[in-house]
């Protein structure tokens, strides 16, 4: 069993029925504002994909997918996706999405091999969003202009929140903070990852962190990605590698911090074979997705992924993502938790 996070002195502000009537009030509103600031337009998401063309996600390269065989097929092999990652951007050369626009979809994953806490369930939910991009726009600027906005709308959600119930107060700061993962290292080079990020995000309320999947100046990675999605190997206008990152906010709740959103502008072909190459994936470059990527039949783009539950887990003030949605917990977990005032669903 993951590790629980045990906040102090925790009451839930909202029952369970306007818990309910507040995870709906927040998914509406979200995706609205997130399809109109991006320009993005709702498209229809697989659950599970073939296995061995590549479109899974590959998360940090270790997590098994959950699979099973597809009897008017052969047997052959599905795989329920972790998430939509290399999905979307088929999805943007299948329907011909012009420059400037993008794609939004609700992304459902399982991932078997998450270690359950307040914050990681079996079950994933995420808005997966990929827009298209010109050559001229893969830089640093164009990548925070779109953290930027994306961070707009979820104050905006907050303030509805906090509009519709009283017991509710706002939280995040006006602006997001800016660090690159190498600088974070620098400014606490005796700390963990997830330490820094704790300390810069207690410190700004809210932070981008950029560059996420490379090995920094010390040889370890501040988190894993995955090698052919992210772009976090190109040398940005800052004179350090990476055009990707993560939103993170300081969460009052748990005392600690907390992702929201897993984004960057993605590889173009140079990137791509760089990165496989950097991880030992070479081999990756036979299968359909990185084919057509290497072929130039796929646009460029920038996209990522906001976990659904846990931005309602956040605007709605609970202690474990468990009282947002339903999934499977060990049953000594729903004893703790329900003893500290946090009844799973």
């Amino acid at each position: 069993m993951g590790t629980l996070i045990k906040p102090l002195n925790y009451e839930p502000l909202l029952d369970l029925k306007h818990t309910e009537q507040g995870i709906k009030i927040i998914k509406e509103f979200f995706q609205q504002n997130l399809s109109t600031e991006l320009r993005l337009r709702r498209v229809t998401a697989p659950l599970f994909v073939l296995k061995g063309l590549g479109i899974n996600d590959d998360l940090n390269g270790v997590e098994r997918p959950v699979t099973f065989p597809i009897k008017d097929l052969g047997d052959a092999e599905a795989e329920v996706v972790h998430s939509l990652a290399k999905w979307k951007r088929l999805t943007l050369a299948e329907y011909g999405i012009e420059c400037g626009y993008g794609i939004y979809t609700d992304m459902n994953a399982i991932r078997a091999d998450e270690e359950l806490d307040n914050l990681h369930s079996l079950y994933v939910d995420q808005w997966d969003w990929e827009m298209v991009i010109t050559k001229e726009q893969r830089t640093l600027a164009f990548l925070k202009d779109i953290v930027e906005r994306i961070y707009a709308a979820l104050r905006r959600t907050e303030y509805l929140v906090c509009e519709r119930y009283d017991e509710i107060k706002p939280f995040l700061p006006e602006n997001i903070f800016f660090i690159h993962s190498e600088e974070l290292r620098e400014m606490y080079p005796d700390l963990t990852p997830k330490e820094r990020e704790d300390e810069i995000c207690k410190k700004y309320g809210a932070v981008f962190i950029i560059g996420i999947g490379g090995k920094l100046s010390d040889g370890k990675k501040h988190d894993g990605r995955a090698p052919d999605y992210d772009d976090w190997s190109t040398v940005a206008e800052n004179g350090r590698e990476g055009l990707n990152g993560d939103i993170l906010i300081w969460y009052p709740v748990l005392q600690r911090s907390f992702e929201l959103s897993s984004m960057g502008i993605r590889v173009d072909k140079e990137a791509l074979l760089r990165q496989l190459k950097l991880e030992g994936k070479e081999e990756r470059e036979k299968l359909y997705f990185h084919r057509r990527l290497i072929g130039g039949t796929l646009p460029l783009s920038i996209g990522g992924g906001i976990g659904q539950s846990r931005l309602c887990m956040v605007l709605l003030h609970k202690g474990h993502i468990g009282e947002i949605q339903a999934s499977i917990w060990p049953e000594e977990m729903r004893r703790e938790c329900e003893s500290l005032g946090m009844n799973l669903i």
